[in-house]
């Protein structure tokens, strides 16, 4: 843990009138707050997901959920005092959930402007003696689960070979020369996850860990060995490891194989009006692309899966613990996939963190003072639009300026999802409210509507901090 947030962390213990020590809890009995989160999860995407997996009048596990709320995302400028922004990336919204702080897009527990390191969820309730975990389908190193343990002012300074100068097909786009351990940082975000007292994480990333560690001959990998993590790299080598000893998974290069994918790989497609359309828009017609179905990606059953990561994480953390834990969970890729225009990659992210769902309230069903929580960093690009078009009755053609895709469902009917955020290689966010879900546990404690930092509050009151 870097000095800044030692010093923060201490300061906390004084600083508010009437707050527990950080090493009280509000019960004796062990408390564990488990946060999962569906990266871009929000209406669109879920409805969309229901639709394919369950048929529209199914219901996934999130829906049977007794407490719901919508969450407001919060992102303002750079700088001291900044404006808002009203769509959000990873980073700061992240970064809102686990340190309670609005930020600037692109930082990790940092603030905007003054650039100040704030401490997060983990490192507050490892101060106060719980035992912490980070799951991902994600690199590891990725903004949303690297907001909960590492603090650097730009998210793509994964591991120390791209701390310095970080740059992208060539094209400079950022550094973090202040965060760098000889100029007084912490590191970069693989480093600080290595040096870590997270007990659990488990991921991908394991490019970001094979550089050498900023001031050492061993690589962040070894760093973390040498730290007292157990690095695993199989499903195999997770479903053996013995409790009682630190965890660091890393199971792909960098984010994780997804479940399911478009026929051949598919992405979505832009209508291909005809050259008399083009003349006038009233004119011609238009060609749609084929309808696909959604099949299996084979590259998927070489990484263990969500569900099977969070039941380890689970095991590894509630083992001989009387304190508690916090654990985050993240399904990454239905926003990743949502980048790539790819809708069945998303519905499959969506249906492995409804598996996650179920090992979590599997786990608080047998560990009473268990909160869950479901919830969205952001709101991602996805539109559920009609096929046929409303308009489909007009002698003119009528199509979607973006790229769609015309999905086969299995229960007989054809979706189409719509992506129209730019004309970029990859969508955008978008900046709409999330919902946020919850366990009996948070009944009385997650209002019908709240900002995200108010997130934060709830779980470090729920476990006393």
């Amino acid at each position: 843990m870097n000095k800044a947030v030692s010093a923060a962390l201490a300061a906390l213990a004084i600083a508010i009138p009437g707050a527990p020590l950080l090493a009280e809890t509000a019960s004796q009995e062990p408390r564990q707050v488990i946060l999962i989160i569906g990266d871009g999860m929000d209406e669109q995407q879920v409805t969309i997901a229901r639709n394919y997996l369950k048929g529209a009048q199914g219901e996934l596990l999130l829906d049977s959920m007794p407490v719901r709320g919508a969450s407001q995302i919060l992102t303002i400028e750079d700088r001291v005092n900044g404006k808002p922004i009203y769509v959000a990336d990873s980073a700061n919204t992240a970064t809102s959930l686990a340190t309670g702080v609005v930020t600037s897009r692109g930082r990790l527990a940092t603030t905007a402007g003054g650039d100040e390191d704030i401490p997060t969820i983990i490192e507050i309730a490892e101060a106060a003696g719980y035992r912490t975990g980070i799951v991902s389908t994600a690199s590891v190193t990725d903004a949303t689960p690297a907001s909960f343990a590492a603090h650097v002012s730009q998210r793509f300074c994964e591991n120390p070979d791209q701390i310095e100068r970080v740059e992208f097909s060539g094209i400079h786009i950022g550094g973090c020369p202040q965060d760098m351990q000889k100029n007084g940082g912490p590191g970069a975000i693989s480093q600080q996850l290595a040096e870590s007292d997270v007990d659990v994480i488990l991921g991908g990333g394991s490019k970001h860990f094979t550089p050498k560690a900023e001031g050492s001959q061993l690589s962040v990998a070894d760093l973390a060995r040498s730290n007292g993590f157990n690095v695993v790299e199989t499903a195999d080598a997770l479903s053996k490891a013995p409790t009682g000893e630190r965890l660091l998974g890393l199971f792909s290069e960098s984010t994780m194989p997804v479940r399911m994918q478009g026929e051949d790989g598919r992405a979505s497609e832009q209508p291909a009006p005809s050259l008399l359309n083009h003349v006038h828009q009233y004119l011609g017609d238009v060609t749609l692309p084929e309808s696909m179905e959604c099949q299996p990606n084979p590259e998927f059953a070489s990484v263990p899966t969500l569900k099977q990561m969070t039941d380890a994480a689970l095991t590894h953390l509630a083992a001989d613990n009387n304190k508690g834990f916090f654990l985050t969970i993240e399904s990454a890729s239905i926003d990743k996939q949502s980048h790539e225009r790819k809708p069945c990659g998303s519905i499959g992210e969506v249906e492995q963190l409804d598996e996650a769902l179920a090992s979590a309230l599997a786990f608080a069903e047998q560990h009473p003072n268990t909160l869950v929580l479901v919830t969205a960093d952001h709101s991602q690009a996805a539109q559920l639009i009609p096929h046929p078009s409303l308009f489909a009755a007009y002698p003119i053609p009528t199509y979607s300026p973006g790229y769609v895709s015309l999905i086969e469902t299995p229960e007989g009917g054809v979706m189409m999802v719509n992506y129209a955020t730019t004309n970029f290689m990859m969508e955008e966010h978008t900046g709409a409210a999330v919902p946020l879900y919850a366990n009996a546990e948070g009944q009385g404690l997650v209002p019908p509507y709240l900002r995200q930092p108010e997130i934060f509050d709830i779980m470090k009151n729920y476990l006393g901090l």
